[in-house]
């Protein structure tokens, strides 16, 4: 008896496969012929187009011009305050009192010996100086008096502080060590009292009595504007001296810099609690650094900068109601030959696709001349001049983003006006 063979079907999976494989090259034909018609529309309205385009162009290049702007500012605003020392710590006595034998309480106030204490036991301290301060009025002699701060420092104090020397010196050691009566003037001091910073130099002021000899004239790195130790009134002289003139050794603020601006807020904590341990525990004792300051203004100048964006944003949502009107006067000029393509078998889908990659089309092209447009003065600056302004990439990438989220948004609702014409209605449009 003769064996049938039955061939064994084909399994399913092919079919599925060359469906999948047709669908993927009709899907594919299908936007390559998109892309072609959009880019022969914008070729037959070039000026239209060009100047819809133009608020795209705008809009992004305005967002990564206001970003390179809030960095900038962000960086200036960092480097001046840094300048006042980021690799400072001040000691400030803060309150506490020490009761006497006859009952009477006097202020736990920090003596030249804690500061002695840090250098030695707290590692990375490279500069120290207390600070003496008293309120008197010096004589230039001549009868002419003038209301000065006075602080006592030691010759560190300079570079803890970052002091610039105008004119002259600073006190060194040896004048320290020698109990010289020498003085440092700040700037607008000198220049008020003698008429410039050089001829200040060797004049002899009266501080109690007692002539002192001007040997310099200082500023600070930046204007504080105040809000430091230093006014515009402000005299130097050696802590050594100074300590006769207030009749004692104790010292409202010490100043420390250490090695590294990375060790300043562990160096701060340690300094505490050595200080803190060699008086009594009820009294306090507040450490001040930079680090905070520059927290808080790094984030005040990040939410300036995201402010700014957003305004600088609504540029593109602006170029986006442009570009929506212009695709929507595109979408009736063309009726006719929406209803063409719809009788030759076009689907509202394709239709759909068709505005839509216009719209996009338009939006990228904007953002793309945008991007180049924003990107490249921030470089060419970079290039062609001395200032190292901030390049901003991400901005770049966010304007490029924006663009194409505004072009399929606002080219929807034309998109799909021109999906739902009815193609006998559009093929009676002359």
């Amino acid at each position: 008896m003769a064996t049938t063979i039955v061939p064994e079907p084909k399994p399913a999976i092919e079919a599925t496969s060359f469906d999948l494989t047709l669908a993927s090259a009709r899907t594919t034909m299908m936007f390559s012929q998109v892309v072609a018609l959009a880019l022969d529309s914008f070729r037959a309205s070039k000026v239209r187009f060009l100047l819809t385009m133009l608020g795209m162009v705008i809009g992004s290049a305005s967002i990564i011009l206001v970003v390179t702007v809030g960095l900038t500012g962000k960086q200036y605003a960092l480097d001046s305050i840094s300048s006042l020392g980021p690799d400072k710590v001040e000691m400030i006595y803060s309150g506490g009192q020490v009761m006497g034998p006859d009952n009477t309480s006097t202020p736990d106030y920090m003596t030249r010996e804690d500061m002695l204490a840090v250098k030695d036991q707290v590692p990375g301290i490279v500069a120290y100086s207390p600070m003496l301060e008293f309120h008197d009025r010096i004589s230039m002699g001549g009868g002419v008096t003038k209301e000065a701060m006075l602080l006592g420092v030691s010759p560190q104090y300079k570079e803890v502080r970052g002091l610039h020397v105008l004119a002259g010196r600073f006190f060194d050691d040896e004048d320290a060590a020698g109990h010289a009566k020498v003085a440092v003037l700040i700037g607008p001091m000198a220049k008020q009292l003698f008429g410039s910073y050089q001829a200040a130099i060797g004049q002899s002021v009266s501080i109690k009595g007692q002539s002192f000899t001007v040997i310099g004239v200082f500023v600070e790195s930046i204007d504080t504007y105040g809000f430091s130790e230093i006014s515009e009134h402000t005299l130097l002289i050696p802590y050594e001296v100074a300590r006769y003139f207030t009749g004692t050794d104790t010292v409202k603020e010490l100043f420390f810099k250490v090695s590294d601006s990375t060790m300043v807020e562990p160096a701060a904590k340690e300094i505490t609690a050595l200080i803190q341990s060699r008086h009594r525990p009820s009294s306090v004792y507040t450490p001040s650094t930079l680090t905070d300051i520059l927290k808080t203004m790094a984030k005040i100048a990040d939410i300036l900068t995201y402010v700014l964006t957003i305004a600088a944003a609504i540029t593109l949502v602006v170029s986006g109601v442009g570009i929506m009107n212009s695709m929507l006067a595109n979408v009736q000029a063309r009726l006719r030959e929406i209803g063409i393509r719809k009788a030759l078998g076009a689907t509202r889908r394709e239709i759909r696709m068709q505005f839509l990659t216009e719209a996009v089309f338009l939006s990228l092209s904007g953002g793309i001349l945008g991007t180049i447009l924003g990107l490249g003065i921030p470089l060419a600056v970079r290039l062609l001049t001395s200032y190292q302004l901030p390049v901003p990439w991400g901005a770049g990438i966010l304007a490029l983003g924006t663009s194409v989220v505004v072009g399929v948004i606002f080219g929807t609702v034309p998109a799909n006006r021109a999906a739902r014409l009815d193609p006998v209605e559009t093929l009676k449009y002359e």
